[in-house]
């Protein structure tokens, strides 16, 4: 049986026709598209103007609140803002005026229509920007950014005189805040709605060197519990006695970093001055221990970008919210200035004093700050230190410079020794076998002598003992449980090795001069001897007493003439914040003859307080 099938292209519609194919013709014709229905404007032009206008408004209300810029044409983020507020006017125009246009080239002109305005507006900014980047262009304005930061050139030994033991600051700011974060754990009210805020500020408070930092809310719904009655507390650390408070406030603080909303310290500053341009603000107390949040006025001085620099302050009461600008800040104001603007200015001294090209090429006398810093209370103020160093080499520094945080006036020392880093590995090495680390060093004048003086931390990250290397000589490395007996020890090595005189060996005279010596009468009740670094160390208990008072055998020879029964009287200088001093004397009433003692300290007895047991002494009432 047989099957036909009879096919006829023809019979598709002429959509395929094989017949073309033969005549050179083409093959497929596809069919024609549609043609799409041009989108209708939305009302007439000025409705449209109006609608495009109030949703540009609307969003820059918005971005405003959340973003914060400041209204200043010396602000990077001002311009970022008006271009984002014509670029959203345009698709507004555009979306409402129907895309109309035939091509690509239409649509061009369309769109070059709708948006003239804010395009002329975008092509000014860049011109602007273009200009005064080119204003401020450290190729063009080397000598400018060279002369940001006043320096003077001091004689260390006859400038920076021997600090007292209750201003040297003994806790770096990880050490603050593990202190901190323990006294916050104590109590049973804050911790479970409360964190720390991590952002330390080193003040000096009532003439002693302390951290300051406020609390935060744990999280939103805790913000949301206790927002009513705002943040009830901020802790104080005290740089010297390793103690930590917690302040409680009658009214808690409602104008911090950590609120949400009006309250919040970015928008509230920036609500009562939208002009102005901020550093990071910082927490501090006044002599009251009112809290305020000082926010440094930043000002760009070379062009129209460049040239950082400082312009007094805002101070914002942290519980009222009330706010004042001071162009020249209280006395009581520690920080106005941050460490990083000082060594940025510096730097820009030490690249480009001797012109741009120099730093480049030749590199005569270029200089660099060294990568650490820290903080050292003189007097009323707080002082930045930092070393400085030759930028082709950052073996050893050439000196140093102090710069105080509330003025700026910055001194450079010159003082060729170590790198900071070489003194925090020759301390480390001095005791490796216990793998304490070295916090970053600070520098005192000890018996003229320029010198390192750092903490030693344990894995802890609590401080177990103290350091000090000469600049110079950094072989030349002291260590001791306490800051006295470093020192002491520090000064014998120094005349050891001829560098000062065998009277200079006795501790410093500040310490001497300017804190009180307390005294202890009595009868010894018990003496105990032991034998420690090969030096016999006595021990004496007074009657009545709970700390055994340690003598040295070395220091005091004639300590081995004391007897149970005898009647002493034991003058020293007392501890600033727990830390032991030297004794000033010891009186023996049958032969009233003064001795020259060691440093006191506690030492283990049945009835000795905790504090006894680790060797330190609090001060007397």
């Amino acid at each position: 049986m047989a099957f036909f099938f009879n096919f006829n292209p023809g019979g598709f519609g002429g959509a395929f026709n094989p017949g073309n194919f033969q005549n050179g013709e083409g093959g497929f014709t596809p069919p024609p598209p549609k043609a799409r229905k041009p989108r209708k404007p939305i009302g007439n032009a000025f409705s449209r103007v109006i609608l495009n206008l109030a949703v540009t408004l609307a969003f820059a209300l918005v971005y405003f609140y959340l973003e914060l810029p400041a209204l200043n044409f010396h602000a990077e983020e001002f311009y970022l803002f008006l271009f984002l507020i014509c670029a959203v006017y345009c698709l507004c125009a555009v979306f409402t005026s129907g895309f109309q246009g035939d091509g690509p080239k239409g649509y061009f002109h369309f769109v070059k229509k709708q948006c003239t305005i804010p395009f002329l507006t975008v092509t000014a900014l860049i011109i602007v920007v273009a200009i005064g980047s080119l204003a401020s262009w450290v190729v063009l304005r080397a000598g400018s950014y060279s002369k940001l930061l006043p320096l003077e050139t001091g004689d260390f030994a006859a400038e920076v005189e021997e600090i007292r033991y209750d201003q040297i600051p003994m806790l770096d700011a990880d050490s603050a805040a593990q202190l901190g974060t323990r006294k916050l754990g104590e109590l049973a009210d804050m911790v479970s709605q409360f964190e720390i805020l991590p952002t330390y500020t080193q003040i000096n408070y009532k003439g002693r060197p302390v951290r300051v930092t406020s609390l935060r809310y744990g999280d939103l719904i805790k913000w949301f519990t206790n927002r009513g009655q705002g943040l009830p507390a901020y802790l104080i650390i005290d740089m010297v006695s390793q103690e930590a408070e917690v302040v409680r406030l009658e009214e808690g603080m409602k104008y911090t970093v950590a609120e949400h909303f009006g309250r919040n310290l970015y928008r509230h500053l920036r609500f009562n001055y939208p002009t102005m341009m901020f550093d990071d603000p910082v927490f501090e107390i006044d002599e009251e221990g009112t809290p305020y949040w000082v926010c440094s006025r930043l000002v760009k001085t070379i062009g129209l970008f460049g040239g950082i620099d400082v312009s007094g302050a805002v101070l914002v009461n942290a519980v009222t919210g009330e706010s004042t600008y001071y162009e020249q800040v209280p006395s009581w104001v520690d920080r106005v200035y941050s460490y990083d603007i000082i060594m940025q200015q510096y730097n820009y001294y030490g690249m480009y004093h001797n012109g741009f090209l120099n730093s480049i090429f030749g590199q005569k006398d270029v200089t660099v700050t060294t990568e650490g810093w820290n903080y050292i209370a003189i007097g009323d103020d707080v002082y930045m230190y930092t070393g400085v160093t030759s930028v082709t080499s950052d073996q050893s520094n050439i000196g140093f410079i102090l710069s105080n945080q509330r003025t700026k006036e910055t001194k450079f020392y010159p003082c060729a020794g170590a790198t900071e880093n070489s003194a925090k590995e020759s301390a480390q090495s001095q005791v490796q076998q216990m793998r304490y680390q070295a916090t970053f060093p600070l520098l005192l004048n000890i018996a003229d002598q320029p010198t390192y003086f750092m903490a030693l931390k344990g894995a802890d990250g609590l401080v177990k003992m103290f350091a000090m290397v000469n600049v110079h000589q950094y072989d030349i490395v002291s260590t001791g449980a306490t800051v006295a007996e470093c020192e002491s020890n520090y000064r014998q090595t120094l005349a050891s090795r001829g560098i000062i005189d065998d009277d200079d060996t006795d501790l410093n005279a500040p310490n001497k001069a300017d804190v009180l010596t307390d005294t202890v009468s009595g009868v010894i009740a018990d003496i105990r001897s032991a034998v420690i670094s090969g030096t016999t160390q006595y021990f004496l208990l007074l009657e009545g007493g709970e700390d055994y008072f340690q003598l040295s055998a070395g220091d005091l020879p004639l300590a081995v003439l004391l007897n149970v029964g005898d009647s002493v009287e034991i003058s020293f200088y007392p501890a600033a914040g727990g830390v032991s001093l030297p004794a000033f004397d010891v009186k023996l009433d049958q032969a009233g003859t003064p001795f020259r003692t060691s440093p006191v300290q506690s030492a283990p007895g049945d009835s000795a307080p905790a504090e006894a047991i680790t060797g330190v002494r609090e001060p007397a009432a």
